[in-house]
């Protein structure tokens, strides 16, 4: 399922990007593209073997907040620390992602916590959006063909050697084809926040995502929401107008 989606992206980056008239990454893009590809692939199947050994409510916090703090501490040190209400709406941020991550936990769960697994996920995530937000101006969906085309050939050769199963019910290929134009759509859109703003602004704000994930569950599915979940949901809006109108006064 995650190949078939990194395939779609790959194939719709390669598409558009030819039509934008991008050039092929090359010299220090190229560099930055296959180290992307690397940390992207390790981050996200160590994300999916965490929570699916240990807990959510450790493994999703804990990545979610790394994959956002390391660029963020990155992005002080390169671009310097920018003004204090974006400093103050990052930290909200940070709070809302660990609260809107979180799940209820089970005083009857023995599985192991998955705390190592969220650790190399959180680290790797977080170091793919910093080589991500290393590009130059001079593209945004050549170099994710070159993201793409680095995982997949990972996803491959796991494949291979872990003997896994690879065919995709039929059924699902609609849902697999979506999946991968959304995933290539908000890593395009994060290329070029970074590269029009600062990596630790863009970095923050993409972090945020599991509130949408969070909302869609509540209204769709049903799922019960949490206190804490209501919390982190309006931190969200806070810390995005507080690093709005930081950044308007820039």
């Amino acid at each position: 399922m995650v190949l078939g989606t990194q395939l779609v992206g790959l194939v719709l980056a390669l598409v558009l990007g030819l039509a934008r008239g991008e050039q092929v990454p090359q010299g220090a893009d190229l560099g930055w593209s296959v180290a992307a590809g690397f940390a992207g692939v390790l981050g996200i199947s160590a994300l999916y073997r965490g929570l699916a050994v240990g807990r959510m409510g450790v493994v999703a916090p804990t990545t979610g907040v790394l994959a956002a703090v390391i660029p963020v501490v990155v992005g002080f040190a390169t671009e310097g620390v920018p003004d204090p209400m974006v400093v103050a709406g990052i930290v909200t941020a940070l709070v809302a992602v660990v609260l809107v991550t979180r799940a209820p936990t089970h005083e009857d769960d023995e599985r192991p916590s998955g705390a190592g697994w969220a650790l190399l996920s959180g680290v790797m995530i977080g170091l793919f959006n910093v080589c991500i937000g290393q590009l130059s101006g001079d593209g945004a969906l050549l170099p994710l063909v070159v993201v793409r085309l680095v995982q997949s050939i990972c996803l491959v050769a796991a494949i291979l050697l872990l003997r896994q199963p690879w065919r995709v019910d039929r059924d699902l290929l609609a849902k697999l084809v979506l999946v991968g134009v959304l995933d290539m759509t908000g890593n395009a859109a994060f290329i070029l926040a970074a590269q029009t703003g600062q990596l630790a602004i863009a970095a923050v704000l993409s972090s945020l995502y599991p509130v949408t994930t969070v909302i869609l569950a509540i209204a769709l599915l049903r799922e019960r929401v949490t206190r804490g979940h209501l919390v982190g949901i309006g931190l969200t809006a806070v810390a995005i107008v507080l690093i709005g109108l930081g950044t308007a006064t820039l």
